[in-house]
């Protein structure tokens, strides 16, 4: 099986900056807590912008999968409901390693 790479991005509208932010928080440890679950990683933008960006790495996309119908992510559903100015931007990727295990893979 093949590592799976997310990449999520999420946009809150203004105003709700906060509440977005601790949604997601909140639904962290969880998450981690999840079979599969490598990497979930928040990262706020750095510019003017607001987004939020998630990276992550599943072991499987199986495990993507159970992921997307585990509790914590309808928790955050729940408390994101008109709170973002787009719907989220999900992604996927293949790693395609290159250099050191540590520094060419995520």
């Amino acid at each position: 099986m093949s590592p799976v790479i997310v990449i999520a991005t999420i946009s809150p509208k203004p105003g709700e900056e906060q509440a977005v932010r601790e949604a997601f928080l909140a639904a962290i440890p969880k998450v981690h807590g999840e079979p599969g679950c490598g990497k979930y990683a928040l990262h706020e933008s750095t510019g003017d912008s607001t987004d939020l960006v998630f990276v992550e790495r599943w072991e499987s996309a199986e495990a993507l999968k159970t992921h997307g119908a585990a509790p914590a992510l309808a928790e955050v559903g729940a408390a994101l409901k008109g709170r973002l100015a787009a719907p989220l931007d999900v992604k996927t990727f293949t790693p395609v390693p290159a250099g050191t295990t540590e520094q060419g893979t995520i």
